[in-house]
């Protein structure tokens, strides 16, 4: 694979020259006539002539591959002298293996007569099948839908379209067995239930409040954690109950060494400190471990619950339909609240001072409530779903003793239709095993000329092929033939005329463009026909019609995907042009896909008679001018507002008025409300005004945020006409 191209001191290309680096599997070139692209195919077609000295070409892993180019100089020199090349080489036929080819000849002719009479008559019964099935469905549509809208429409739901509602009244017509009920029954049924159907509520969460409950009561709240009696300090401490006095002045010894941190003197010995040490012991250092993990463990599962419950609250603020006694409710959760604040006080007072006694406040009264409203809520819930669950199956009921109703009223009409309308499918199917077979005999004679005629000349695959690509995109008129000179084509008219010099520039370029195509997928002997090989197209579209350009892109096309794949001989292509709407065509593949790790883009611009390049790696940068203008809104703050009032008319005019086919009070009337709409007709008058007139200062001094006020309203006309999703798109919005 190329992996670089370097251009220097060559036609348009200077010293410093053009450099393309890291190229693709796929490559697009862009640029404008006399830009540099046919120096570039020409150098890739022979880099060994003197005149290319300067320029070089890299390959991956230095392991060069067969290069084929198409460019002018291809179509002149394959296409100069009247005869073409052949693709590849096959053996010689013998006289008994032609005449055989001519009677093959004659038979294939008359399965092809057979053919054609048994696939008209079929076409012929289709045809009447289409106007029994396109009467059916007028028919039903005004004598049965049309006549029961009124007071049966909404049974009709999904199905208010012809063709949707002929398939389902043939649907119920084939499988309804329902007991009938009269009209006037199901009529004053449908006053009652269809309308505004109920919809179903969500559970309330709930919650086990037995953890905190089981914090509250933990005994190691009302337990004074002291030190240990036996010592000889501890008849002092605990006379003058200073135990956690002294134990928070314990925690400054390792500071002040043998100094007393609270006499200011040396009087700290080693006796001191261990009298200490035996004082506050383990005993003592576990139950305060305790009282701090189990003070955080209250604090954090009180904090989670009221997260819960506050969160409760705001969601049934917003439900119009709640079941749950708000009111109530939040003076619960307030209580909770309040009391946790108190019983975290406390525990910080026994976490500071522990040996203080506490009692907290218990939860547990304001919990149940809590907990009581809210199982309460969900019944009602409960109940209000189950509601919705029958009226939905109610309306199901009726709407199905509906359809009952209206196929017994056309009973005879319906039978009619479906015995006709069988009897035809039954024809049809007969005649298409007839015509199947007809078609295969003539497929298979044609295939037995086909394999009798690769040993006739060396060229036919090659001529089967082109001819039937251009037979299947509409060239009809001429084909490609074997030359009498052996290995060759021509090209021949319907009446035998050689059309050497009477084809069209695009012609001509297209018949070369399905040669070369034939010539990239085989050779011009079989040693070459497997060899991985690259493709350079510059601009196969010249002289064509806008329709073939089309057709070129799709093949083209057909070998990106394969080069993707990886299938195929063909391992890269580098394609150049200068027509902006094929190089959009040819590079769009699916409308998901943003870019692909294969495929590079280049521009090539002419600047002082000098070519300069651009890279602009896996990004199109070629773009409609719809989407131009669309960047323009993007970038809307670099922009003056006239220009801006220009581009917002431009893109309405496009998308509402040509495309949409509205007109400025057709996009008003997308606005329900009164204000709104004189808001849009300012929006238009303004941008009108702004985009056709020359502005006096006045206008030209209204201030910057006038601008984004009109394009707000701007977004809003694709909002209020159900067309957001648009304009998020061209605006890169999430959606």
């Amino acid at each position: 694979m190329i992996t670089g191209i370097s251009l220097k001191e060559i036609a348009t290309y200077d010293r410093d020259g053009a450099e393309f680096q890291d190229l693709k599997k796929i490559n697009f070139i862009y640029g404008t006539n006399g830009s540099g692209k046919t120096t570039i195919s020409n150098f890739l077609s022979d880099t060994k002539q003197n005149k290319y000295a300067q320029c070089r070409i890299t390959w991956q892993n230095a392991l060069p591959l067969r290069t084929l180019v198409y460019n002018k100089d291809f179509r002149e020199k394959n296409f100069g002298n009247g005869q073409i090349d052949g693709v590849f080489t096959l053996g010689q036929a013998t006289k008994e293996e032609i005449e055989e080819i001519e009677a093959k000849v004659k038979i294939r002719q008359q399965h092809k007569q057979d053919w054609e009479n048994r696939k008209e008559t079929h076409d012929k019964k289709v045809s009447e099948l289409a106007i029994h099935e396109e009467d059916f469905r007028e028919t039903v549509w005004r004598d049965i839908y049309k006549k029961n809208e009124g007071t049966f429409k909404d049974a009709f739901s999904g199905f208010m379209t012809k063709e949707n509602f002929k398939k389902k009244i043939l649907e119920e017509y084939a499988s309804s067995a329902r007991t009938l009920k009269t009209r006037e029954v199901l009529t004053e049924k449908a006053n009652t239930i269809f309308g505004q159907p109920p919809t179903a509520l969500n559970l309330l969460g709930t919650f086990d409040p037995e953890k905190i409950i089981a914090l509250e009561n933990d005994p190691i709240w009302q337990k004074k954690i002291i030190g240990k009696a036996d010592v000889n300090i501890a008849q002092l401490i605990q006379r003058l109950n200073m135990n956690d006095w002294v134990n928070t002045g314990r925690e400054f010894l390792e500071e002040t060494g043998d100094t007393c941190p609270f006499c200011q003197q040396n009087t700290i010995t080693s006796n001191f400190r261990d009298q200490l040490e035996s004082y506050f012991d383990q005993t003592f250092l576990t139950d305060t471990a305790k009282v701090g993990e189990q003070a955080a463990s209250y604090q954090r599962e009180t904090q989670n619950l009221l997260a819960i419950l506050n969160q409760i609250t705001v969601t049934e603020e917003q439900n119009a339909g709640r079941k749950l006694d708000l009111t109530l409710f939040k003076a619960y959760v307030h209580t909770f609240s309040t009391q946790i604040l108190s019983n975290q006080e406390q525990l910080n007072n026994k976490i500071k001072e522990p040996s203080r006694s506490i009692e907290l406040i218990s939860v547990k009264v304001q919990l149940e409530n809590i907990s009581n409203l809210i199982t309460a809520a969900n019944d009602e819930i409960n109940k209000h779903n189950q509601i919705v669950v029958n009226f939905a199956r109610e309306r199901q009921e009726l709407v199905a003793d509906i359809w009952r109703l209206l196929i017994d009223d056309h009973q005879a009409m319906l039978k009619q239709f479906v015995d006709q309308k069988a009897n035809l499918e039954k024809a049809i199917k007969g005649i298409e095993t007839t015509v199947r077979t007809a078609k295969q005999n003539y497929h298979t004679v044609k295939q037995e000329i086909i394999n009798l005629s690769d040993n006739v000349t060396s060229v036919q695959p090659s001529i089967n092929k082109i001819n039937k690509t251009l037979r299947a995109f509409g060239f009809r008129n001429f084909e490609i033939v074997p030359s009498p000179e052996k290995n060759k084509y021509q090209i021949k008219r319907q009446d035998g005329e050689i059309a050497e010099t009477t084809l069209s520039e695009g012609e001509i370029t297209f018949i070369t463009f399905l040669y070369f195509l034939q010539l990239c997928k085989g050779g011009l002997s079989e040693q070459t026909i497997t060899e991985d090989r690259i493709l350079i197209v510059d601009d196969p579209i010249s002289s064509l019609d806008s329709n073939v350009l089309y057709v070129v892109s799709s093949l083209v096309k057909e070998i990106i995907k394969d080069i993707k794949k990886g299938s195929g001989s063909i391992k890269q292509l580098i394609l150049l042009t200068h027509n902006t709407y094929f190089h959009k065509e040819v590079s769009f593949i699916d409308g998901r896909t943003k870019d692909c790790a294969d495929t590079a883009f280049w521009i090539l611009r002419k600047n002082s008679s000098q070519s300069e390049l651009q890279a602009h790696g896996r990004k199109n940068p070629i773009q409609t001018a719809y989407q131009l203008l669309w960047k323009e809104l993007q970038n809307r703050q670099h922009s003056s507002p006239l220009t801006l009032q220009n581009t917002m008319r431009r893109i309405i005019e496009h998308y509402f008025k040509i495309l949409g086919k509205l007109g400025d009070d057709q996009i008003i009337q997308q606005f329900e409300d009164q204000d709104d709409q004189q808001i849009c007709r300012s929006l238009l008058c303004w941008i009108n005004d702004g985009s056709h007139t020359i502005p006096d200062d006045l206008f030209v001094e209204q201030p910057e945020d006038v601008t984004e006020r009109y394009f707000e309203v701007f977004k809003k006309i694709f909002e209020h006409s159900r067309h957001q999703e648009h304009y998020l798109m061209m605006m890169g919005e999430p959606s």
